[in-house]
């Protein structure tokens, strides 16, 4: 075969239909590209008239979005949802674990937290959480004609098979086709795959109607030889190779992205940011790493801090642990010693809290009750609550003094902070509500707001707050709609979507797939 022959330019039009159609996307490991790939298709899809949704049955990510109507669901499925331009919904994402512990999760059901659970409970559980999955994927199928749904890690992991809901487990509980991609980058593309597939059940292995190929970089020549032998080793056709894409700046659904491409000449400021154990939403900092005069620092765990002019405390699912861990590191000390030389300090939800008086967990919500003495840099004392605050919000940004900035973002957390009664607010959200703080020396700052940097005025207001002048940089939004157009583009060029478009049209007028596959296996 060659991989000309497979390429088409402009995927067909839509046929007129009432029924819908549901394609997954699998992956022969973590981060092969299905998040990536599912937004890819949502968008060309989206371009032939389709009215497409993206799926992920279940999720475990510390990176989330809150939905309009104050859902929490994978920042992933956010994007998905932009791609395939609709409003996203707690329906794409029903099943979202949020791990707080080496072995525990924070359990969020259709867009609300249920129950902290350790796995072995978790397992038990799935029953109910396979529900929750079917009905929301019923529910898009009554509104979309194409549902693309998105795989968790691989599905050959054999002692997760059992009950799994995430995987095949879904594929054939809804009886749908299955492609599977793989990143050549890695290295050993092809043992991915034919393992994989050699790992699969006889039905499983069945319902796979073909591979990706991701990441791909040299001469494709080079490659031929070895699609050939893989299809005909499999019996399956390789849909598409896609080339590597360099500096794709999607949102991630969890690996942190810290590669930057700078002229160190146009640099105007360093921030720092350390990575806490339990880490989540570091999404935050996507629009400072894409930033051509910002450096971006993530410091692991175990290094020392180095000079900057910012420190920004992240995000945390586990924020009395994390602040634990912290002072371990001696973090703390280097904070002092920063503000000591005139650095600022900003921190996020629960690097926000830190920076406070006091946090207080007396039931035990994030970990074992009790009370962590905070940092000591804020005016506020916090107090851990089961009731989870999820919003969007608006307003405008009071950093500087004598000017505003509008600002967007989002809540998630579990906490309530008390402001001192003489406290400076750092934000005055649109319900006339003030939110966040400021040190009396204009040197430390934070907010429960996710997606401070995302606003340009904001950005730019926040950064010379720290002490940079900085041009005014692009809209969050409209970053992400052209790195989704730049997908889509790699993704129309090298997809064979006449036979996309034949698998997902042979849902709308053949027998349920299994039996279209088995009667094809036999034909064969």
């Amino acid at each position: 075969m060659t991989v000309k022959s497979m390429t088409v330019k402009n995927p067909p039009p839509k046929s007129i239909t009432t029924k819908s159609a549901t394609v997954m996307i699998q992956g022969t490991t973590s981060d092969a590209g299905k998040s990536m790939l599912v937004a890819g298709f949502c968008r060309c899809l989206k371009n032939s008239d389709f009215r497409v949704a993206p799926f992920k049955p279940q999720n475990m990510a510390l990176n989330s979005a809150v939905t309009k109507d104050g859902g929490e669901i994978g920042r992933a499925q956010a994007v998905q949802a932009q791609a395939a331009g609709v409003e996203p919904s707690v329906h794409m994402n029903p099943v979202l674990l949020k791990p707080s512990s080496d072995t525990g999760a924070q359990v969020i059901i259709h867009g609300k937290a249920v129950s902290d659970m350790q796995a072995k409970k978790y397992h038990d559980y799935k029953q109910v959480a396979m529900q929750a999955v079917l009905n929301s994927h019923q529910r898009l199928s009554d509104e979309y004609d194409v549902i693309v749904v998105e795989g968790a890690g691989s599905p050959a992991e054999i002692n997760l098979r059992k009950g799994d809901i995430a995987n095949m487990g879904f594929a054939e509980a809804v009886d749908c086709p299955v492609i599977i991609v793989a990143d050549i980058d890695r290295g050993g593309v092809f043992a991915q795959l034919v393992g994989t597939l050699d790992l699969l059940s006889e039905s499983e292995q069945n319902r796979v109607v073909g591979f990706v190929i991701n990441k791909f970089r040299g001469d494709i020549k080079l490659l031929e030889s070895g699609l050939t032998w893989l299809e005909d080793r499999t019996k399956k056709p390789v849909l598409g190779v896609l080339p590597y894409i360099h500096n794709l700046q999607l949102a991630a659904e969890d690996a942190i992205q810290a590669e930057q491409n700078l002229d160190e000449q146009n640099i105007r400021i360093h921030i720092c940011v350390p990575v806490f154990k339990r880490i989540s939403n570091h999404t935050d900092f996507d629009m400072l790493r894409v930033h051509p005069e910002v450096k971006l620092t993530f410091v692991a765990q175990h290094s020392s801090i180095p000079p900057c002019d910012l420190i920004i405390l992240p995000g945390s699912k586990n924020v009395r642990a994390d602040l634990a861990l912290l002072k371990e590191m001696h973090w703390d000390k280097a904070l002092q010693r920063h503000l000591r030389y005139g650095g600022k300090v900003l921190g996020i939800c629960g690097g926000y809290q830190m920076l406070g008086q006091s946090i207080a967990d007396p039931n035990g919500i994030e970990d074992t009750p009790g009370i962590s003495e905070g940092l000591g840099f804020l005016p506020i004392t916090t107090q851990l609550q089961a009731q989870k605050q999820l919003t969007q919000s608006h307003g405008d940004l009071l950093i500087q003094q004598g000017g505003s900035a509008p600002i967007r973002g989002y809540e998630i957390h579990i906490g309530t902070s008390v402001r001192a009664d003489n406290a400076r607010p750092m934000i005055l959200l649109n319900n006339g509500e003030y939110e966040g703080c400021i040190s009396d020396d204009n040197q430390v700052a934070g907010s429960y707001l996710h997606g401070l940097f995302d606003s340009p005025l904001a950005l730019q207001q926040l950064l010379s707050w720290a002490g940079a002048n900085t041009k005014l940089a692009e809209d969050y939004a409209a970053q992400q709609e052209h790195e989704i157009e730049r997908l889509a583009q790699v993704c129309q060029e090298h997809l064979n979507w006449d036979a996309i478009h034949a698998i997902i049209e042979q849902q709308f007028t053949a027998p349920p797939f299994s039996s279209a596959a088995t009667h094809s296996k036999k034909g064969a």
